[in-house]
């Protein structure tokens, strides 16, 4: 079920957090984002094959899919653009990925089907323009993937923000946005905790996000923080938080002695 993050009759901003249902927490929960504007979009972090029957026919309500613009790729895990070779078969649309990235995308693909559809982000990252929308592509790079970005869109003032602020919630509350940030902290710190590789970058993105002054956070993996209070909790948590190789000891690094797992 599409959920409305924004919609002033022009400009619309959807939700998608229930397509991804294995049954006893066989797959990881996501979250898919959908941009319609000027009769086509983007489609933010579309997912596996689980997400892409119902994704599109959600998009065929706004407009019809072979018109889709762009598929906008935060970093090439699986749960964030498996679905690409059907993407490609299914409409005109091109894919927007990190440069360090964009020549393992092939790789999902059948021989020859990225040849030209396939845009490389650099860096510093780029704005994007759609229609008489300036969008922000932000670098957020080893949170947690090397080459890592979000998007920014300014008419909405939504911050897609991939995997920060990312929680591992039970089945079906995902689409709630957070009301208590205390008790929501113990879904988001072990992620955060294993996930983002150092305080230092957590800190560097946190003083570009406060400039931004976003009005909605919303991450690919659990619910969206709503309103500048909360989102400045979580500011002020995540720059604190020791992570990633902050954590790392010599213990964790020694050769195996024993078998631990079942062969």
């Amino acid at each position: 079920m599409a959920i409305e993050l924004f919609n002033n009759g022009k400009h619309i901003c959807l939700m998608f957090s229930d397509l991804v249902d294995e049954g006893e927490g066989a797959s990881v929960q996501s979250n898919q984002f959908l941009i319609v504007q000027d009769g086509t979009g983007i489609l933010l972090d579309p997912g596996g094959v689980l997400t892409y029957n119902d994704l599109y026919i959600g998009m065929s309500k706004y407009f019809p899919p072979k018109q889709l613009r762009y598929v906008f790729a935060s970093h090439a895990d699986p749960d964030i653009i498996a679905s690409l070779p059907r993407w490609l078969a299914g409409s005109d649309t091109k894919l927007l990925i990190s440069s360090i990235w964009s020549r393992f995308v092939p790789h999902f693909c059948a021989q020859g089907k990225t040849e030209g559809r396939i845009i490389a982000i650099p860096d510093e990252g780029s704005l994007l323009p759609l229609g008489d929308t300036e969008f922000q592509i932000l670098p957020a790079h080893f949170l947690h993937a090397e080459g890592n970005f979000q998007f920014y869109d300014p008419v909405s003032r939504i911050l897609f923000s991939g995997d920060m602020g990312a929680s591992m919630l039970p089945e079906g509350v995902a689409m709630e946005a957070v009301q208590d940030f205390d008790k929501h902290l113990p879904y988001m710190r072990g992620f955060h905790s294993r996930y983002m590789v150092s305080n230092k970058v957590c800190r560097y993105w946190v003083e570009m996000v406060r400039k931004l002054d976003p009005e909605w956070m919303v991450p690919q993996h659990g619910a969206p923080f709503k309103g500048r209070a909360m989102i400045a909790r979580f500011l002020d948590w995540i720059e604190a938080l020791p992570c990633g190789v902050d954590l790392m000891t010599q213990e964790m690094y020694q050769a195996p002695r024993k078998v631990t797992i079942s062969l």
